[in-house]
């Protein structure tokens, strides 16, 4: 897990139970996308929350799931 600390001192991340965050003040969490099935059993995300694109269609849940971490993290998390 990557955590983001501004000059601010708020933290910025993609969520995750690897620890608690409540533990690091009061959070505020904000959707970054929605993966989801279509009626054809394929899988898409949609990054729009963020402003991002549509990604897909992938064959599993778990495809998707990487691919949307991949463009969060490359996207709203710097390097």
């Amino acid at each position: 897990m990557q955590l983001i600390i501004g000059p601010d001192g708020n933290v910025r991340c993609l969520y995750d139970e690897l620890i608690d965050l409540s533990t690091l003040g009061r959070l505020q969490i904000r959707r970054a996308s929605h993966v989801e099935s279509d009626a054809d059993g394929q899988w898409h995300v949609d990054l729009s929350p963020s402003g991002g694109p549509r990604l897909g269609p992938f064959a599993s849940r778990g495809s998707a799931l990487q691919a949307e971490r991949g463009w969060l993290e490359t996207t709203l998390i710097p390097q």
